[in-house]
């Protein structure tokens, strides 16, 4: 036994001198330091994550998901910074140990490239703004409400409130259609009148029935027009402003009340028609004569 405790580890120091009262203390202080300073780590960082999330939400005219993006980069980086001060307090050498992170980051990074331009995707997305939070938007043709938008995806409720998921990098490389950038909405229809009706009576009827919403704007000037002479049609064109949260409503109301109007006017809206006309085979023309004789 007394061999084995006079063992030489390293530098002359012996198993034995590890386990001396002072060593065992010694390293008992460093575990508790090392608890206590990642203990308060966390603590802090959720701390100033919160309040810089509390920032966007006091303030109406901050972007809230910018101060998201920013609350969890200093959320990372305060853990990061305790990590680092709990591996010098137990005598590890961080500057070894942040040349291994950076060679087995690289390694990762070429490994997961689609993965970081995900990442890439949302930095540019947070920078930039295309969309916010609340947005309704199409993006690369899925169409819903911007709920969240992280590092790695953007995720949309669609109209039947279903979750979808895009990936940053396709959000970013793609086209964004947003519903909701500008204050105001041009809302357009095309109704078709027949050819036997008064187009004068059909454009009045039109017009006066959609302007007399209160949704309508009459600045800028509504626009009607012939736009197409159908195979069994007379299309107008109508394009009417109205405030964007209005345009949904204005624009289905509208169709039901045109609809009416031009019903209660005797404007006729005419729909497609086949009319069929039977064809005898050669047979039953000679039957047809055989049966006269």
């Amino acid at each position: 036994m007394q061999e084995l405790l006079n063992t030489e580890l390293w530098s002359g120091t012996s198993l034995g001198d590890l386990l001396t009262l002072e060593f065992l203390t010694a390293i008992a202080g460093g575990l508790l330091s090392a608890v206590f300073v990642l203990t308060a780590g966390f603590i802090i960082a959720g701390w100033l994550s919160r309040r810089i999330q509390g920032l966007a939400t006091r303030h109406s005219k901050l972007d809230q998901t910018l101060f998201n993006f920013l609350s969890n980069i200093v959320w990372y980086a305060v853990v990061a910074f305790s990590v680092l001060i709990v591996l010098n307090t137990l005598g590890v050498q961080t500057t070894s140990v942040i040349a291994v992170i950076g060679a087995a980051g690289l390694a990762v990074g070429l490994a997961l490239q689609g993965t970081l331009s995900n990442v890439a995707a949302g930095v540019m997305i947070v920078l930039f703004r295309p969309f916010k939070l609340g947005d309704f938007v199409v993006i690369n043709g899925q169409m819903g409400t911007v709920k969240s938008i992280s590092l790695n995806y953007t995720e949309l409720a669609d109209l039947q409130n279903l979750q979808i998921i895009v990936p940053n990098s396709e959000v970013w490389g793609n086209t964004i259609i947003s519903y909701s950038a500008n204050p105001t909405r041009r809302v357009e229809w095309t109704f078709g009148v027949s050819y036997g009706s008064n187009l004068a009576v059909a454009e009045k009827t039109i017009i006066d029935t959609i302007m007399a919403d209160e949704r309508a704007m009459a600045d800028p000037e509504p626009f009607i027009q012939v736009s197409n002479l159908g195979d069994f049609s007379v299309d107008f064109t109508v394009r009417v402003w109205c405030k964007n949260d209005d345009a949904w409503g204005f624009k289905t109301d509208g169709t039901r009340k045109v609809k009416e109007a031009l019903d209660a006017a005797g404007v006729e809206i005419p729909f497609p028609t086949r009319t069929v006309y039977p064809v005898q085979s050669d047979d039953e023309d000679d039957d047809t004569r055989h049966a006269a004789e």
